[in-house]
């Protein structure tokens, strides 16, 4: 050792030396040394029969921005876009306002759309006021809301296109035909494909008002599935129309529901409230957010009516009702009752059997042949899932919401409800 130390540089002697100490110190120890990284966890040993913590703990799973319209939402927040419809249609209107609520932690994408009619505006404050008070932090999966899909109709305070088409019977729509055909094609394929499941919220039309329920084709078992979070919100059976947006939607695997809220053209909080909270239970029981007080909500019967039916007027005059939304009525029982003031006679309008008044039109001028009040039959879910397999080919189909005015205005085929 002495006579190699001479030919080393003296930092190579210093280095030398400390080597050989460190190499003294280990070998005078009762204990090996560990070499870094490979160090044994301190403390006693974990009895018998229980697990030793592991070695690397799971990783959470990574949530990605979600893509919309060429934006990107980050992962617990809120996001206002903009869609126009596409050619140009909606130059000078304004844009469809599209809020999306993207959650911190992963899980499903929920829809809520309104305003396909644009005088329905019950729809479009529910779905408004969900858009903002959803927490995003809070939120697993992700909301998307649309509460103004027909500007051209809600800057006028009309149902329908410019054309005098309904959106609602064109989906999912062609790249070339006509308005209503091309603007629901670009709406259907921007935004409803992005969906895991849909909500699209309506009002009666021409003045009626519907009690606040859900309508949705109980034959399918995905559709029948999802109605089963709406809490006590009654559910009616309906197939639905060709060009309905819940009906291309089903056609495409994304199940969908139609929930209809009260009347066109007003705002009705006794109607948008309870809306608003049936939402709520349903994005608990799809596991979207934790909230007290929903469990027992979710897991509550749905009243199902399979079997309705519009009660018509007989004569022409000025229409008075006796019954209210909901109200339960028994065979016979008047609902109301038409008067002719031009003569001064009175016609009675009295219930087909018992049941429950699922809608019924305002009082108003009216011709006969109106419908004037819609009638539900409730049973159970089971009998109206096998009722409906019963019906499915059915040649005559109950409309859902009657498109004749009060007045008997011609209508359009392409804008019957």
């Amino acid at each position: 050792m002495p006579t190699l130390l001479p030919r080393l540089s003296p930092l190579t002697q210093a280095l030398a030396v400390a080597t050989l100490a460190m190499a003294s110190w280990a070998s005078a120890q009762d204990f090996p040394v560990v070499a870094p990284g490979q160090a044994k966890p301190v403390g006693p040993e974990p009895p018998p029969l229980i697990a030793a913590p592991a070695g690397s703990q799971a990783t959470a799973e990574l949530i990605t921005p979600f893509q919309l319209l060429d934006r990107f939402v980050l992962p617990g927040s809120r996001q206002a876009l903009q869609w126009r419809p596409p050619d140009g249609l909606g130059r000078g209107e304004l844009p469809s306002p599209i809020i999306v609520v993207h959650g911190a932690k992963p899980g499903p994408v929920l829809c809520l759309i309104a305003g396909i009619h644009g005088d329905e505006l019950n729809g479009i404050e529910v779905a408004r006021r969900l858009g903002q008070e959803v927490d995003a932090t809070r939120l697993n999966g992700t909301l998307i809301v649309a509460p103004i899909v027909n500007v051209f109709g809600y800057t006028r305070i009309s149902r329908y296109l410019p054309d005098r088409r309904d959106l609602n019977r064109s989906f999912p729509g062609t790249r070339a035909g006509s308005i209503a055909s091309r603007m629901a094609h670009g709406f259907f394929n921007d935004i409803v494909r992005r969906c895991d499941a849909l909500v699209d919220f309506h009002t009666g039309s021409f003045q009626r008002s519907n009690l606040p329920q859900i309508r949705a084709d109980l034959t399918n078992p995905e559709v029948l599935e999802f109605t089963r979070g709406m809490g006590k919100t009654l559910v009616l059976h309906s197939p639905g129309t060709r060009g309905m947006l819940r009906v291309a939607a089903v056609a495409t695997g994304i199940p969908a529901v139609t929930f209809e809220v009260g009347a066109p053209q007003f705002l009705e909080l006794e109607h948008i409230e309870p809306a608003i909270e049936t939402i709520r239970v349903l994005m608990h029981r799809m596991d979207m957010f934790e909230a007290k007080g929903h469990d027992e909500s979710a897991q509550d019967p749905v009243p199902i009516y399979f079997d309705s039916r519009w009660v018509r007027t007989n004569a022409s005059g000025l229409l008075f009702s006796e019954v209210s939304l909901g109200q339960q009525v028994r065979l016979g029982h008047r609902l109301g009752h038409v008067i002719d003031p031009v003569t001064n006679t009175r016609t009675d309008i009295v219930a087909p059997f018992a049941g429950q008044v699922l809608g019924m039109a305002l009082n108003q001028q009216v011709l006969a042949g109106y419908a004037a009040f819609h009638m539900g039959k409730l049973t159970s879910e089971q009998q109206a899932v096998l009722e409906a397999a019963e019906a499915a080919n059915a040649a005559e189909v109950v409309d859902e919401d009657p498109s004749e005015r009060p007045m008997g205005e011609p209508d359009n085929p392409d804008e019957r409800e």
